[in-house]
């Protein structure tokens, strides 16, 4: 199983980045999937998950709103759609898929894990 991130860099306070994760060696569909982020001294915190359909989504409330969570499992990808970035959203993200179909909420839920992709919002 392989998760690989991409999409991550330098932005300003204020911008955007979108976030990938293409997934394979696995059933894609079975999976709800996630997104968790790590800042440097930090505990990896959640950021976002969906379940195996997209149709429920759940948000940390440090990003809700500003982040938007989807997958097409068509192309075995997940997204993460983040506006109106913050310093504070300086992290590592990672991708996570599941041990199920359901959203989840705690690290220990998740079973694969993407190696992660800096992202950088300057103030």
């Amino acid at each position: 199983v392989q998760l690989v991130e991409s999409g991550g860099g330098l932005v300003q306070a204020g911008g955007s980045l979108s976030l990938s994760c293409a997934a394979s060696g696995l059933l894609f569909s079975n999976h709800a999937m996630a997104w968790f982020r790590q800042a440097p001294g930090k505990e990896r915190e959640f950021v976002a998950t969906i379940n195996w359909s997209g149709g429920q989504t759940l948000y940390a409330d440090s990003v809700k709103g500003r982040f938007t969570i989807s997958r097409d499992n068509a192309k075995n990808t997940e997204y993460l759609q983040m506006s109106g970035l913050k310093p504070e959203d300086t992290a590592v993200y990672s991708c996570a898929a599941a041990r199920g179909i359901f959203i989840a909420t705690r690290a220990s839920d998740y079973v694969y894990w993407g190696q992660g992709t800096q992202v950088t919002v300057s103030s």
